[in-house]
């Protein structure tokens, strides 16, 4: 008889426990399905590139430049770490690319992209992009002093 009860009572530990785990991990599905992987997105131009720790705000302005260009913008620069007060420095800022799109449509798409914040523009084709305060600027090298 005391087996009986012992294997009866293993039994329903068992079920409980399994019960428990399957109510935990239809929990943790329910709370992650409403976030959006914007990764797909966009381009790295280099494994180097850390893109990983962007805000969904800045993944769905990369979908949106993408929806409007045609084309997936290549971020050649993410997150900068030791970037001092730059908005790369704090994973809000991509520096991107868009092949075959001219430098004017990725600034056009930028600027009607929802929750951008600054937008600029280097010489060498790079568009920046962030979701810090709103500023636009264009940006050629320093300065001569005369």
């Amino acid at each position: 008889m005391r087996i009986l009860f012992r294997v009866a009572l293993t039994c329903l530990l068992a079920l409980g426990l399994n019960v428990t785990a399957e109510a935990g991990e239809s929990q943790k599905r329910r709370s992650t399905s409403f976030k959006h992987d914007y990764s797909a997105f966009f381009t790295v131009q280099r494994i180097s590139v850390r893109t990983s720790c962007f805000p969904e705000k800045l993944g769905a302005i990369l979908a949106h430049i993408a929806q409007k260009t045609g084309r997936k913008p290549m971020v050649t620069s993410g997150h900068r770490p030791h970037s001092g007060r730059s908005q790369h420095s704090h994973c809000y800022a991509a520096d991107i690319r868009v092949p075959g799109v001219s430098e004017r449509a990725i600034l056009a798409a930028a600027a009607s992209a929802p929750g951008i914040g600054g937008i600029g523009r280097y010489c060498n084709g790079i568009v920046h992009v962030d979701v810090g305060p709103q500023r636009r600027w264009a940006y050629c090298g320093r300065r001569k002093r005369g």
